[in-house]
């Protein structure tokens, strides 16, 4: 990782510096993984929570973050139009670090990417016609609102277009199957969405899940998940 990127992140974790508004997730030899919340106004007049996520990879600056995002408050079309409309922000941007920047870009224009007008989403179409199929399984660390986390996964994969299972015994294990972009955005909201409730009873994120496989698997014909979410009990 570049010493340009390494003073960005500094930078960006002291100006967002409130409880949750910066949050390193990944450090590795593949870059940084990094989320920020954003209170900001939308088109509605009403304040909005924005989670952003960012992907440094190696060669960051000279190439653009990956960038998920997501709000309960917006609708998956307006978060994808958000998303879409950054990262050609950030195409046109000079090869130097450029989060901050984005930021504040999306600060100014947000009201007018929330418009309903405005909420149309370009599709992404894969390299080589139809997008290959990936699965993931995700090791999930505990349910204590049971009801409520599974609801809330059945909606996300529905939404995503996620066809899977949920397996409940010693391990909680989650077993997606679908487009790449869509389990990478499944993985964005399970790690900055509060899902569940703590000891406490107070609703938290899910900051322990860990990926235990993400791979494609296109040339596994037999391989096929039913097209419903399901739940079953393992012992």
């Amino acid at each position: 990782m570049s010493e340009l990127a390494l003073d960005e992140m500094s930078v960006l974790s002291a100006i967002y510096c409130e409880k949750d508004e910066f949050e390193l997730l990944e450090k590795s030899e593949k870059g940084f993984v990094f989320c920020i919340q954003m209170e900001l106004e939308a088109a509605t007049s009403e304040r909005t929570l924005l989670s952003l996520l960012f992907q440094l990879p190696t060669e960051y600056p000279h190439c653009v973050p990956e960038i998920s995002v997501s709000s309960e408050q917006l609708s998956r079309k307006q978060c994808q139009h958000i998303k879409q409309s950054l990262l050609e922000k950030a195409s046109a941007l000079e090869p130097e670090p450029m989060v901050y920047e984005l930021l504040l870009w999306l600060q100014q224009n947000f009201t007018e990417l929330t418009l309903n007008d405005q909420s149309q989403v370009k599709e992404v179409e894969e390299e080589g016609g139809e997008e290959e199929t990936w699965i993931a399984l995700f090791l999930i660390d505990h349910m204590r609102s049971k009801t409520k986390y599974i609801k809330t996964i059945e909606k996300w994969s529905s939404e995503l277009g996620l066809t899977g299972r949920l397996f409940w015994g010693k391990l909680i294990l989650v077993l997606l199957q679908g487009a790449r972009r869509s389990i990478k955005e499944y993985i964005h909201l399970q790690r900055t969405v509060k899902v569940d409730v703590d000891s406490s009873g107070k609703r938290c994120k899910e900051k322990m899940m860990r990926v235990l496989c993400e791979t494609q698997v296109s040339d596994l014909k037999r391989l096929r998940i039913s097209s419903a979410f399901l739940y079953e009990f393992v012992s």
